[in-house]
C-alpha cells in the first residue's frame, strides 16, 4: 500500500478514536454512495456528524482542511441525503472536518464542527 494511503488509514482510525473518546457513537465508516465516500458518520446528542478526515504529513502546502473543495462538499451532501433517506432518519445533520497532521511521528488533531454550510 502506498505511504499516503497508510497515512490516510491511520488518520481515519485516530479520528474514530478521538470521536469515541469525546462521546460520539460511530454509525458508519467509509460509507459510499455513487462517487462519494463519507469517511465517518457519527452521532452525538441527537446530531448526525458527517466527518471528512484529512491527514497530512506536512503543513508545507496548507492546512488539511483546505483540501476539502466545493466538489467534495457537493458529493458529501448528496451522499448524506441518500444515507438519511435509506436509514429513515429524522435527525439534525452537521458537516465536520477532522484535520490531522503528522509531524515527526506526533499527530495533532483538530476537530472543526460545522465546517461548511449547506447548499
Amino acid at each position: 500500500m502506498a505511504q499516503h494511503n497508510e497515512l490516510g488509514k491511520k488518520g481515519e482510525q485516530l479520528a474514530v478514536d478521538f470521536l469515541i473518546k469525546n462521546g460520539y457513537t460511530i454509525r458508519d465508516k467509509n460509507w459510499r454512495y455513487l462517487k462519494a465516500e463519507v469517511d465517518i458518520i457519527a452521532e452525538k446528542d441527537g446530531t448526525l456528524a458527517v466527518v471528512e478526515v484529512k491527514t497530512r504529513s506536512t503543513l508545507d502546502f496548507g492546512n488539511p482542511q483546505d483540501f476539502v473543495n466545493p466538489k467534495k462538499i457537493k458529493l458529501l451532501v448528496a451522499a448524506i441525503d441518500e444515507y438519511v433517506i435509506s436509514k429513515d432518519l429524522d435527525i439534525e445533520i452537521r458537516f465536520d472536518i477532522i484535520a490531522i497532521v503528522n509531524q515527526k511521528g506526533k499527530f495533532t488533531i483538530e476537530h472543526l464542527e460545522d465546517a461548511f454550510y449547506h447548499f
